[in-house]
């Protein structure tokens, strides 16, 4: 298939799932349940953190998790009493549990404490607008993340990086949501300073397949390199936005067109 024809398919496929529908289904219901900033993010942070298995179960446990912050989410982080924490003993989701959860806690405390919003997490460094890696980002956002003191080894697992050689799919995601803008209004873009053209396509199982097959992927392996291989060749049909076809990819493999 010609470079010409893929990308006018991929265009149209684009179009066809980057509509309000899609929300509904889909973890990024959650944050848009919400219109504070800082509510959009914590709990875009933690839909994409817990995107493990049938899209249904990860929105009632994020369902769970909103009940569990009564509602509001910034507001108990912030202004939370020891005796609150008692509200998130018993959490868990696959291998994501309260001991989890409480370091979760403990580190949107300490970060919001210090900055406005979760998009300073992936500005440190000598990062800058000019000059930005999203290998570097994510390398230096796991380290910040574990940077307080006493975190739990277990917790380490549900934050990944390059330097694992992970692929980032749930990170990848969750930086889609919050960069992207356009009119159709499924993505937030309530990110000004990482822009779309950094951002990594998420490489879950349904994106993998599908662009394996348009031989977009060649790696035999899903890691780091292989969600970069596919985005350096989504790039080839839009350099300024090209994560944008996550949604002709994913699409595609979830209603099993192929």
């Amino acid at each position: 298939m010609a470079d010409f024809d893929m990308k006018q398919f991929l265009d149209d496929k684009v179009a066809s799932f980057n509509q309000h529908t899609f929300i509904e289904n889909d973890p990024i219901c959650i944050p848009h349940l919400f219109t504070k900033k800082q509510d959009i993010e914590i709990m875009g942070f933690f839909a994409a953190i817990l995107a493990w298995g049938q899209r249904k179960t990860i929105i009632n446990k994020c369902k769970e998790l909103i009940e569990r912050f009564d509602g509001q989410p910034a507001d108990f982080i912030m202004r939370h009493e020891e005796v609150d924490l008692r509200n998130l003993l018993g959490f868990k989701h696959r291998t994501f549990n309260d001991t989890d959860l409480l370091y979760f806690i403990s580190f949107l405390r300490f970060h919001y404490g210090r900055f406005s919003s979760l998009e300073d997490a992936f500005m440190l460094g000598d990062q800058s607008t000019v000059s930005f890696s999203m290998e570097e980002s994510l390398n230096e956002f796991k380290a910040y993340f574990f940077s307080l003191p006493d975190y739990p080894i277990r917790t380490r697992k549900h934050i990944s990086s390059p330097l694992q050689k992970s692929s980032c799919k749930r990170i990848n995601m969750f930086l889609r949501w919050m960069v992207r803008r356009d009119r159709q209004g499924v993505d937030f873009g309530i990110w000004d300073r990482i822009k779309p053209h950094d951002l990594i396509c998420p490489c879950d199982v349904h994106v993998e397949r599908v662009a394996r097959k348009f031989g977009l992927i060649t790696s035999d392996k899903v890691n780091w390199k292989t969600a970069v291989e596919l985005t350096e060749n989504l790039k080839r049909f839009d350099p300024e936005d090209p994560v944008k076809y996550d949604f002709a990819l994913f699409g595609i493999g979830v209603i099993g067109e192929l």
